[in-house]
C-alpha cells in the first residue's frame, strides 16, 4: 500500500491544514493549497511557515496570506497557455448537419472555448519537479476547467470526441501521447497530472481515445505506436491489485476487474474533508476508509451510493468489494481494441491473444454481471465469506439490483463494435428495461434513483455518462432505439444550451429534472469550464444534427 513519501506534498497538506483553521470552512477549497508552486526551496519554505506566530493553534490571516504570497505562486501559474495549431474559428466541414442559425452560433461558442482550456506545463516544472505537485507532460493539454487545472484521464475521452467533431486532430493526438508520458512513467495513466494523483488511475479509456481517432484519420502509424502502451495499461487493470476470481455454480472459474487504489491516507487533495469524515473511526477503520475513498476516486464516482452499504453514510463506502459493470466493459473493449490494432499493424499472435482474453471476460460479465430476470447488467458485491483460497464463489443474491446509469454502460459497445460477437444479446429486452429504469428524466439520464446529496447521484446527469448510452443506442440499428437516443440528446443538448445563455458557462454536471440547471451535491462547488461537457455537445451535435426549424428553447 503506497504512503506518502513525498515532502513537498507533506509539506502543502500542513499547509492546507493550517489554512482551514485560518480562513474557516465555507467556500474552502484544500486542492487549492496542494497545488501550489513554491517560488524557493522547500527547506526556506518549511523553516518560515514553523515560525508563523499562531494564536491558540491559529494563523493569524494577515500573516498567512503574507507567507503564501511570498513563498508560492497562484495555483494553476505553472501551466501556461498554449497556441492550438489546428484551431481555426470555423472549421472546414464543421456540424454540417447543425442548420439552425441559433444552435450553430452556439455550437461555434462552445467550439471556441478549446483556446480557454488549453495549456502546457511550464519549463519551470521540468527545471525544477520537486517545486511542484504538477508533473510534466510533454505536449499541449486540455484541461477540464476551473479547479481542475492539470490533465484528467477519463475526461480526456470525452475531450478528444470533441476535438474530432472541431477537426482537430493534431490536438487530439497530443493528448494521447501525453498520457502515453504517463504509462511510460509509472505504468498505467495516472487519475490525474499531479503527483498526489499516481496512487491510482481511472476508467480505462485510453485505446478508445486511439481508436476514434485512428477512425477518423487512418493514422495507422499511431496504432503502432501506442499499442505496446496499451499492452501495459492492460497489465495493470489485470493485475493482482485488481483481478479477482470468481467460481460460478458450475465450477467455472472467471477473471473480472474492480477499481482499487494504492492508498490508505486522506487524499491529499481533499485532506482536511477525509479527516473530517474519519473522526469517528479507529485507527484501523480509518485505513480502510480512505483506501476506499481513493479506490472510489479511481472510479470516477467520487462520490455515490453506488459504492456504500449505507447511502446516507459515506464512511460506508466498500469501493474494493464491488466488480463493476463499466469497468469490465472498459476492460473487455480495450481488449477488442488491442486485437484489432494489433491486426492492423501485422502482429497477428498479440491480436489472437487478445480475442481470447475478450471473449473470456465476455463469459465472465455474462455469467455474473447479467440478469436476465430484469433485463439489465448490475455490479456485484464480493463478500468474503463467499471466499476460499483467493476465490469468491458465485453468490446470485450478491448482485447489486439497484438502478445505476452504469448498468446500461455495456450498450455503448454497439456504437464501437457492430459487427463482432457482442456482450449484448438481448437487447430487446435491455432496452425495455432503461426505458422503465426511472432513470430517462426530462433533460438527460439521472446518475441514479437515489438523491443522497452525492453528486453521483440523482438528480445529477453527466455527460459521459448521456454519451455512451446515446452512442450506443444511436447505432444499435433499431428505429426505436435511435428515436430513443435522439430524444434524450435534443434534451440534454437544450439544457446545456440553457444554462449557458443563463450563466455564460459551459457545466460540469447538470441537474436532469430542470432546464438549465447545473448539477449540485460532493464534496465542491459546482465547476464550469468544462472538457468533456463542450465535447459530448460537440458530439451529439455531430451525430444528430439540428434542423432549421426545431427550437432551441425548453
Amino acid at each position: 500500500m503506497a504512503t506518502d513519501s513525498d515532502p513537498l506534498l507533506s509539506f502543502l497538506q500542513r499547509v492546507q491544514s493550517d489554512a482551514l483553521r485560518t480562513m474557516g470552512p465555507t467556500d474552502f477549497d484544500p486542492k487549492l493549497y496542494v497545488d501550489l508552486p513554491l517560488k524557493t526551496n522547500l527547506s526556506i519554505a518549511v523553516s518560515a511557515f514553523d515560525s508563523l506566530p499562531r494564536r491558540s493553534g491559529t494563523i493569524p490571516i494577515s500573516e498567512f496570506n503574507k507567507f503564501i504570497k511570498e513563498f508560492f505562486d497562484e495555483a494553476g501559474s505553472d501551466l501556461v497557455y498554449a497556441e492550438l495549431v489546428d484551431f481555426k474559428p470555423e472549421p472546414e466541414g464543421f456540424l454540417l448537419k447543425v442548420e439552425n442559425e441559433e444552435m450553430r452560433k452556439w455550437a461555434l461558442e462552445v467550439h471556441a472555448i478549446w483556446k480557454n482550456l488549453s495549456r502546457r506545463v511550464s519549463e519551470k516544472v521540468k527545471k525544477r519537479p520537486e517545486r511542484h505537485t504538477l508533473l510534466y507532460l510533454p505536449g499541449t493539454v486540455i484541461v477540464p476547467g476551473s479547479r481542475f487545472r492539470e490533465v484528467y484521464y477519463w475526461d480526456s475521452y470525452w475531450v478528444i470526441r470533441g476535438l474530432l467533431a472541431s477537426k482537430m486532430y493534431d490536438t487530439a493526438k497530443g493528448i494521447v501521447f501525453n498520457l502515453i508520458s504517463l504509462i511510460e512513467t509509472y505504468g498505467h495513466v495516472l487519475n490525474g497530472s499531479r503527483t498526489y494523483y499516481t496512487n491510482r488511475s481511472q476508467p480505462p479509456l485510453l485505446s478508445s481515445m486511439v481508436r476514434d481517432i485512428y477512425m477518423r484519420t487512418g493514422d495507422a502509424e499511431l496504432l503502432k505506436r501506442t499499442l505496446p502502451p496499451l499492452l501495459k495499461e492492460h497489465s495493470f487493470w489485470v493485475s493482482d491489485i485488481h483481478q479477482v476470481t470468481i467460481q460460478d455454480q458450475r465450477g467455472h472459474k472467471h477473471f473480472l476487474s474492480r477499481y482499487q487504489a494504492r492508498w490508505n491516507q486522506p487524499r491529499p487533495e481533499s485532506a482536511t474533508v477525509d479527516e473530517e469524515l474519519s473522526l469517528k473511526l479507529t485507527p484501523s477503520e480509518k485505513d480502510a476508509f480512505y483506501h476506499e475513498l481513493a479506490s472510489a476516486a479511481e472510479s470516477g464516482w467520487d462520490f455515490s451510493s453506488r459504492w456504500m452499504r449505507n447511502s446516507s453514510d459515506l464512511t460506508t463506502t466498500a469501493t474494493t468489494s464491488i466488480i463493476p459493470v463499466d469497468l469490465n466493459t472498459f476492460i473487455y473493449k480495450l481488449e477488442l481494441d488491442i486485437s484489432t490494432f494489433a491486426k492492423i499493424t501485422g502482429d497477428n499472435s498479440t491480436s489472437q491473444k487478445f480475442i481470447e482474453s475478450a471473449k473470456s471476460r465476455k463469459v465472465a460479465i455474462r455469467s455474473l454481471l447479467w440478469n436476465p430476470n430484469l433485463g439489465q447488467w448490475f455490479d456485484y458485491w464480493l463478500d468474503k465469506h463467499d471466499a476460499h483460497q483467493g476465490v469468491y464463489h458465485w453468490n446470485p443474491g450478491s448482485q447489486n439490483c439497484k438502478i445505476f446509469a452504469s448498468n446500461f454502460v455495456p450498450l455503448w459497445l454497439l456504437s464501437q463494435y457492430p459487427d463482432s460477437d457482442q456482450l449484448i444479446e438481448e437487447f430487446d429486452e435491455d432496452l425495455t428495461s432503461l426505458r422503465k429504469s426511472g432513470l430517462i428524466c426530462d433533460y438527460g439520464i439521472a446518475t441514479s434513483l437515489s438523491n443522497t446529496g452525492q453528486q453521483w447521484d440523482f438528480p445529477n446527469g453527466w455527460a459521459p455518462l448521456q454519451h455512451m448510452i446515446v452512442d450506443g443506442l444511436a447505432n444499435a440499428r433499431s428505429k426505436e432505439a435511435r428515436s430513443l437516443a435522439q430524444g434524450i440528446a435534443i434534451n440534454w443538448i437544450k439544457t446545456n444550451f440553457a444554462a449557458y445563455k443563463k450563466t455564460g458557462s459551459m457545466h460540469e454536471k447538470c441537474n436532469v429534472e430542470t432546464c438549465g440547471e447545473f448539477g449540485g451535491g460532493g464534496e465542491y462547488i459546482p465547476q464550469t469550464g468544462f472538457g468533456w461537457s463542450n465535447g459530448v455537445v460537440l458530439a451529439l451535435l455531430e451525430e444528430f444534427g439540428w434542423p432549421r426549424d426545431r427550437d432551441v428553447s425548453c
